[in-house]
């Protein structure tokens, strides 16, 4: 029997605190205007006081479970995708099992920065598709906002907290029709780990560390990647990119989801875009657009959705999916 994997239900949870562009230039040198013209943010949402990753990626789980109209009985696969775990170890995916009431199946983190939930989703449907797991959660979440130098005008001011998932389910191919993850690309290249990266870790500083980018670079880097990606899994599919539905970036720039549009000729109403809102959620941001996309009625069942990714490593990838 061939199975396939089909996103059955997404949940987003963002915390309550908003930081704005004004509050940020009361902290450093900046301001409104300069933020929004260069990364096309305005505000972004901060973890309070004891809030955790698992807690985010808890609320957003719980939210694509009602969706998904399943329960913790259900639930044989968690992954994780977060760069800001709640301890060096047990993996977060361990904390969320147990916050979630989920007693059976594997649960493990993929730290690959910002396109880690191209690599968990990825991940999670190998799993299924093999009949290995019945039924995953794919979570991406982060809070970044406690590996940032406020003191950084270049990338204090990118970042957000917040969580997104996805509950994936193995449907048998007869039953799922077009439904379901049809293509990814995965990619990594460490030559340019200096461009995106955070200076501490258990085995170099023994401290935290803090975010430290080039943005330029990381910028030009972006464009290419991202679209080789997308033209890649495109191809796989036997597709061009402009016959999808959606396009479902990673938040991560304004200026680098338009210039992949205008690369790979899309059209700007195919784009799903919460940057302004949210700003860069790193792992999270795909889940958190693609689940605004559902809520507000634009993605519907059977609709080409593209998600796509790129971070710290280099890391990048895209996956192609019918939802």
């Amino acid at each position: 029997m061939t199975l396939k994997a089909v996103v059955t239900g997404c949940g987003a949870y963002l915390p309550e605190h908003v930081l704005t562009n004004v509050d940020l230039a009361k902290k450093v040198d900046t301001s409104d205007e300069w933020i929004r013209e260069r990364t096309g943010i305005r505000e972004r949402r901060i973890a309070g006081p004891g809030e955790r990753t698992s807690d985010l990626a808890v609320n957003a789980a719980r939210a694509a479970m009602r969706a998904a109209d399943v329960n913790p009985a259900d639930i044989d696969l968690i992954i994780v995708a977060t760069t800001t775990p709640d301890l060096t170890f047990p993996a977060t995916a361990a904390i969320v099992q147990a916050k979630l009431g989920v007693l059976q199946g594997a649960a493990f983190d993929i730290q690959a920065v910002c396109t880690g939930f191209i690599y968990a989703l990825a991940t999670a449907e190998k799993f299924l598709v093999s009949g290995q797991h019945r039924r995953a959660l794919v979570i991406g979440a982060e809070t970044f906002s406690r590996i940032l130098d406020w003191s950084d005008r270049a990338t204090c001011v990118l970042f957000g907290d917040g969580a997104g998932a996805f509950v994936v389910e193995a449907i048998p191919e007869e039953a799922a029709g077009e439904r379901g993850v049809i293509a990814s690309y995965l990619r990594t290249d460490g030559s340019l780990v200096d461009l995106l990266y955070v200076d501490g870790g258990v085995s170099s500083t023994g401290q935290v560390g803090h975010v430290r980018m080039q943005g330029n670079k990381v910028f030009r880097e972006a464009i290419e990647r991202i679209s080789e990606a997308m033209t890649t899994v495109s191809r796989q599919a036997g597709i061009s990119p402009t016959e999808i539905d959606w396009f479902v970036p990673h938040q991560a720039n304004e200026r680098i989801i338009q210039g992949v549009v205008k690369k790979l000729d899309l059209r700007p109403d195919q784009v799903v875009s919460t940057i302004a809102g949210q700003g860069n959620t790193s792992a999270a941001s795909i889940p958190l657009a693609y689940c605004q996309g559902v809520a507000d009625g634009r993605i519907k069942k059977g609709d080409l959705v593209m998600i796509e990714g790129m971070g710290g490593g280099l890391t990048w990838g895209a996956a192609l999916l019918r939802a």
